[in-house]
């Protein structure tokens, strides 16, 4: 008799169940324990995975998608790929309107996992035609039988979350995590996960990273959209120039804003002494642990679990080029020690 092949049935069975890691040296400095969820962990190499799983099964169940159906959503790279990723395996079209901002390496992952790319400019207000938001409705009234995620405006966004990353945490911290970090693009990572995490115990400190020339910090202190506080920055899947709903703001304790520069330095700075390639935001997360400790945010006893939501490889044209950093202005007295000279043996 033939003993049974252990395999998984299609690479979506590996969505989830990431892994939570110490860190070590990053946070020698810091007051208390901290530890990184690791979304890179997932097949499509970040959080996004979930939803884009989430969203599509839910479809299915409701019958909203049909055998020929098209998928349509906005994305700045890694929404994109999961929904990429999961359409090839279900069998549907994939449409994609992309931020301009996104790096060739998100573009060229996009269309190589199949996707029709539609690359917008990131330097527009959200109700401008050309913006990727605009142009993912455009194409969604012109397709027949065709859905679009709209992930910045989709409940199921922080509902997969809620079910997935919220009690993977409690479950690996023995619900003795004390605080999460998150980055806030869409919310729907930072805001199903606390939404569990608050259910369990509502003294758990949720605290969100946002960036310079985003609205969101502004909004959940006043209440109010500033579009004075809308300007060009370049992290990646970080802030927004509009409010999503799929951002619970009454889940959410507080914001710290980041800079563009010191993000990028801290990415590297992560790989280079946890050995965690990290993508954009995870810079962004960290430098936001360096902020928050300085506030006085933490004691010896907190359990502070931050979430690195995707891989350094979708960066390597930007903040892992030592060109790009440098066309950027990121090196200067403080940071010129991480742009390294590689030498050629002749």
């Amino acid at each position: 008799m033939k003993k049974k092949i252990n395999a998984y049935s299609s690479i979506l069975d590996l969505i989830g169940s990431t892994p939570l890691v110490h860190l070590n040296r990053i946070a020698e400095p810091l007051t208390g324990n901290f530890y990184a969820k690791l979304e890179a962990f997932n097949p499509g190499h970040s959080a996004k995975d979930r939803i884009a799983s989430y969203i599509i099964e839910e479809a299915e169940r409701k019958g909203i998608l049909k055998p020929d159906s098209t998928i349509i959503e906005t994305t700045s790279g890694n929404t994109g790929f999961s929904l990429a990723m999961v359409s090839i395996v279900k069998g549907y079209d994939c449409i994609l309107a992309v931020s301009s901002k996104s790096s060739p390496d998100k573009i060229d992952m996009l269309r190589s996992m199949g996707a029709k790319v539609y690359v917008c400019p990131a330097h527009v207000s959200a109700d401008d035609p050309r913006s990727y938001y605009e142009v993912a409705k455009r194409l969604h009234s012109e397709i027949d039988n065709s859905i679009y995620i709209n992930q910045y405006f989709n409940e199921l966004n922080i509902e997969a979350h809620y079910k997935t990353t919220g009690p993977e945490i409690w479950e690996q911290t023995n619900g003795q995590i004390t605080h999460l970090v998150a980055c806030n693009g869409t919310g729907g990572t930072i805001s199903g996960t606390a939404r569990y995490l608050k259910e369990k115990n509502p003294d758990i400190r949720v605290l969100g990273v946002d960036a310079y020339g985003s609205v969101l910090q502004k909004f959940h202190e006043t209440g109010e959209f500033d579009r004075n506080e809308i300007y060009p920055y370049r992290i990646e899947g970080l802030g927004k120039n509009l409010i999503p709903s799929a951002t619970d703001f009454n889940t959410i304790d507080k914001y710290v804003k980041v800079t563009d520069s010191e993000s990028a330095h801290m990415a590297r700075k992560v790989a280079k002494t946890e050995g965690i390639f990290g993508g954009y935001t995870t810079g962004a997360a960290v430098q936001a642990l360096y902020q928050l400790d300085m506030e006085g945010e933490f004691t010896e006893e907190s359990n502070v679990v931050v979430i690195f939501p995707d891989h350094g490889s979708r960066y390597m044209s930007k903040v892992y080029s030592n060109e790009w950093m440098e066309n950027q202005g990121f090196f200067d007295h403080k940071n010129t020690d991480v742009a390294e000279k590689i030498e050629y043996v002749k």
